[in-house]
């Protein structure tokens, strides 16, 4: 087994033992969305590294941070290779509702695509609190987990020819767009994440350059952390507590404890 295979279940908790089928996916997705954060720090404290497969090992295993999209999914990514899947790294376009439209700066959401049993799958760790916890068929089917449905809708336009849609539990009462996608057009090397990154990093418009942020599930629900607030979903009950700088370090370690909490600027 490899080190990256081992690592991964050790902060995941899947026994080195167990052998990873597609029946025992759901397993993992829960495991991951719940042991590690979806989050921008390094984005924030501008020490981003170049995505490889050992620095997203590294960060995320070894060092036990969190990371966005094309860190989670990359690592996701690997695991599922090095376990005998059939898979690939795609790009997408977050839709924002508030606004009602595609984010502007173009496809920076990186997401799983999973050939199994002849039918194309989506698989996605790396969406914040939005998370399917279940692959989901490119077919249309609607998929249920403990986060809420997801479904995948054929729709062409410039942004894919899909469209990842949810109905959140205890959130929405109507299907709403999280992402399109292109299902054809796997990414051609990490290279491309390194674009994406650099596009998260720098551009005005990006919404992960600004503040920190740091989301993950929970058993009840998911907790949020900024600069400025800390929100908690539990069983479809919400909080959200305003904060200070003292009050992130100390919700950050009590939370998010990876790092050294205290010395943080």
């Amino acid at each position: 087994m490899s080190e990256l295979n081992a690592l991964f279940r050790k902060r995941t908790g899947i026994s080195e033992h167990e052998a990873i089928t597609f029946d025992k996916l759901d397993t993992v997705l829960e495991k991951a969305a719940l042991s590690i954060p979806f989050e921008n720090l390094r984005v924030i404290e501008g020490k981003t590294t170049a995505i490889t497969k050992e620095n997203v090992a590294s960060k995320i295993l070894l060092h036990r941070e969190g990371g966005l999209c094309y860190e989670l999914n990359s690592l996701l990514y690997f695991f599922l290779i090095e376990n005998g899947f059939d898979a690939v790294l795609t790009r997408g376009v977050v839709y924002r509702p508030a606004e009602q439209q595609y984010l502007e700066i173009g496809k920076t959401h990186l997401t799983i695509l999973l050939a199994h049993a002849g039918q194309t799958y989506l698989v996605d760790t790396g969406f914040g609190g939005n998370l399917p916890l279940k692959p989901v068929p490119l077919s249309g089917e609607v998929v249920s987990s403990a986060n809420g449905e997801f479904r995948v809708r054929k729709e062409n336009s410039e942004h894919g020819d899909h469209v990842l849609e949810m109905k959140l539990k205890h959130k929405d009462t109507d299907w709403r767009i999280g992402y399109a996608f292109d299902a054809n057009k796997p990414i051609a090397g990490l290279s491309e994440c390194d674009e994406i990154q650099a596009i998260i990093v720098s551009h005005e418009q990006s919404p992960f350059n600004k503040n920190p942020l740091l989301t993950k599930l929970t058993a009840s629900g998911n907790i949020t952390l900024t600069n400025t607030s800390f929100t908690q979903w539990a069983d479809g009950v919400v909080t959200k507590e305003s904060i200070d700088s003292a009050r992130f370090k100390e919700l950050a370690k009590q939370h998010f404890a990876w790092r050294d909490w205290d010395s943080y600027e």
